[in-house]
């Protein structure tokens, strides 16, 4: 008697031919591997299958060929129109591809300047209308596209919510310092507890859970993940334009979107963009008040901000300069520091905070090559410059207007007050009104030309200091406010400096904090935090290594051992390193201009690792230096560190007036000094 066929078999016949593998076929029925194989070779599976693949193939070729057909009869059709130019005949087809009337007009021939006119007119000419309207109903006709349905697509655009995607809501997170969480006393246990602050937050849905069809853009950069949906606006304005595919009942769905959407803009008059309504008062600190009247009213044409570290001034002079801006359709922006270098990673970033913050984002462009800002609207420029090169401040050429606002930020590193007066010159001309912002830390020299400028009194100069006890609170955060403490017990002087900006030091000596003296064997054999560094040389720069340690309590630096040369090798000095003590346990951070020499010490089984550099980083760590309470120097192991660090002085302009630039040269240990501290002052930095 004969076996009744296996249903299984049928099952698995019936998978397969839908392309599923013999391993998820066995797996999904129960069976072993070996049964499946057999089953497709008894009932011969794989000819069917093969059946079934040319028929498919066969289906796509004829797609092929059928869609070329329609594309030919598009254009035989409309080349056939006696009623439209070659160039209208061209307009229509590309115009029922993209439904843009500007994109079709340039890609027709068109010219580029006129193409948005010429566009619009066509749309207008009833020829052109008619065409179009007939290639519209032939390609949904030849696609077998239902009109409702490419209707339905944007009406989705169109009534797309941002919540579909995103979830809004409050979180309590870690308030971070600069060295990791927060820790504040807990009165209930008496310990420590991690000090937290609740946030707004949004959060992406799961992508299982939104439509991605209608998301046009994803991006991830540092400041986190950003998603950007179709424009609702334009698909509106396209249902209008094709209003002629619609069924009544999504007409009905459009005109009621369309009302909700303007009863939620603003109420202003002609039905003209929300216009800009200056600075908020809250976002002023109370010290700049006045200033922001007296600039308003034009009292004044230079003013000058002198002040400690946290003030706000940055913030303050980059709000008024978009400000200005947006008062002055007709005037445009220099930004300036001494060094170009140093552009991006402040002014430029500051101006850029600024928009932000004046919620004036998608008003202005930004771009880093050439490294300016654009107002969209008006056409206004924002340009950014370095004083190392005289000749870009020079080439700078408006497109119309002049340039009426100039920041000179950092005063004090400018060579001086004559270089100062030449790009005054140079920049402001044109224009009956002119602003220009100086801002800056007052130097530690009484003597520094920027200290001595603003005591000088000028009918057309507006001078206000400021400190970072002017400002509230709670803008600057318990981190600032315990790290000014933390050098106000342990430098008194560097604190009236930095914090305070007051010009406490003598002459023209960079450091008033170095102490010589005897730095004894016992105290060596304490010290825990040894630090080593290395500055390139050969001749005449002399090789310079120093070991010194860091007393981060005391905030004191002891500088206790150095070997300086000229015309050494890097194995001869890798040498006397380990001939000095120096292991390869013993981190040791070089100059990293010579990626070569580090590669070498390496070779020669020291730890050594290049130092991290970028801008304005040589300007901070001689600022960190300055701050320490004490740099003790024995000037018997370690003669040259102690005389570079004793004749050590600011630059001096050919008047004589100190300027706040740090000389390169006769400072080879000092820069030793720096690159072992470099971790250090570094990560104070961040």
């Amino acid at each position: 008697m004969a076996r009744a066929p296996d249903h299984r078999a049928e099952r698995a016949r019936d998978m397969f031919l839908t392309g599923k593998k013999l391993v998820d076929i066995a797996n999904e029925l129960g069976v072993p591997d070996s049964t499946v194989r057999r089953w497709k070779h008894t009932y011969k599976w794989e000819g069917e299958r093969s059946e079934k693949k040319s028929e498919r193939s066969e289906q796509k070729a004829n797609a092929r060929k059928e869609e070329k057909k329609v594309v030919a009869d598009e254009v035989i059709q409309v080349v056939d129109n006696p009623d439209l130019t070659d160039m209208q005949r061209l307009f229509c087809i590309l115009y029922v591809r993209c439904f843009n009337a500007t994109k079709a007009a340039i890609k027709a021939g068109y010219s580029r300047n006129s193409a948005m006119e010429q566009g619009y007119q066509l749309l207008r000419n009833p020829s052109v209308r008619d065409e179009i309207a007939r290639l519209k109903q032939h390609r949904l006709n030849q696609a077998m596209l239902d009109e409702a349905d490419i209707f339905q697509k944007y009406m989705d655009i169109a009534f797309s919510d941002i919540t579909d995607y995103v979830e809004f809501g409050r979180e309590e997170v870690q308030v971070m310092g600069a060295f990791g969480p927060v820790q504040v006393d807990d009165p209930e246990t008496g310990g420590k507890k991690t000090l937290t602050k609740e946030i707004n937050s949004v959060r992406f849905r799961e992508s299982n859970e939104v439509d991605g069809t209608l998301i046009t853009e994803v991006k991830q950069s540092k400041d986190g993940a950003s998603i950007k949906l179709a424009d609702r606006m334009r698909a509106l304005d396209w249902l209008a334009e094709h209003m002629d595919l619609a069924t009544a009942e999504q007409r009905a769905k459009i005109e009621h979107l369309r009302a909700q959407i303007e009863s939620l803009q603003p109420d202003t008059d002609n039905n003209q963009p929300v216009k800009y309504t200056g600075i908020p008062s809250t976002m002023v600190a109370p010290v700049f008040a006045p200033v922001v009247f007296d600039i308003q009213e034009h009292r004044h044409t230079e003013y000058v901000f002198p002040g400690g570290r946290g003030s706000t001034k940055s913030s303050f002079i980059s709000m008024e300069v978009i400000d200005l801006i947006m008062s002055h359709e007709d005037m445009h922006a220099v930004v300036m520091r001494q060094v170009a270098d140093t552009l991006r990673s402040s002014v430029y970033q500051q101006i850029l905070w600024a928009i932000e913050a004046l919620n004036l984002t998608d008003e202005f462009r930004a771009t880093v090559s050439p490294m300016e800002i654009t107002r969209i609207s008006t056409g206004q420029k924002i340009y950014f410059r370095g004083a190392d090169d005289p000749g870009k401040v020079k080439s700078v050429k408006v497109p119309f207007g002049y340039i009426g606002i100039l920041w000179l930020e950092e005063l004090d590193q400018f060579v001086g007050p004559e270089s100062v007066r030449k790009i005054e010159q140079s920049v402001i001309r044109g224009g009956d009104v002119a602003y220009i912002f100086k801002s800056f830390n007052p130097p530690k020299s009484a003597s520094n030309w920027a200290n001595k400028y603003i005591k000088i009194p000028k009918d057309s100069r507006l001078v206000t200091e400021s400190t970072y006890l002017d400002v509230p609170q709670k803008w600057l955060g318990k981190p600032f406010l315990d790290e000014a403490e933390f050098l106000k017990e342990t430098n008194s002087d560097a604190y009236e400096n930095e914090y305070m900006g007051v010009a406490n030091g003598s002459g023209g000596s960079v450091f008033d904090n170095v102490k010589i003296r005897e730095i004894t064997d016992d105290e060596i054999a304490q010290f825990d935090h040894v630090l080593n560094g290395v500055d390139w040389g050969w001749y005449p720069d002399p090789y310079a290594f120093t070991r010194s340690h860091y007393d981060p309590a005391r905030h004191t630096l002891y500088i206790w051992q150095e070997y300086t040369c000229n015309k050494q090798s890097n194995q001869q000095t890798a040498e006397k390193l380990i001939e000095l003590g120096i292991s390869g346990n013993d981190l040791i951070t070089c100059d990293s201009a010579e990626e070569k020499s580090v590669g070498d010490y390496r070779a020669y089984g020291l730890l050594a690792r290049p130092a991290e550099k970028g801008p304005g980083s040589r300007e901070y760590s001689f600022k960190w230096l300055q701050s320490l309470r004490e740099i003790v120097i024995d000037n018997v192991r370690c003669p040259v560190s102690a005389q570079e660090f004793m004749d050590y002085e600011y630059e001096r302009d050919k008047d004589g007036n100190v300027i706040s630039g740090y000389p390169d040269g006769d400072d080879h240990c000092i820069d030793s000094v720096r690159y072992a501290t470099n971790r250090i002052w570094k990560k104070k930095g961040q």
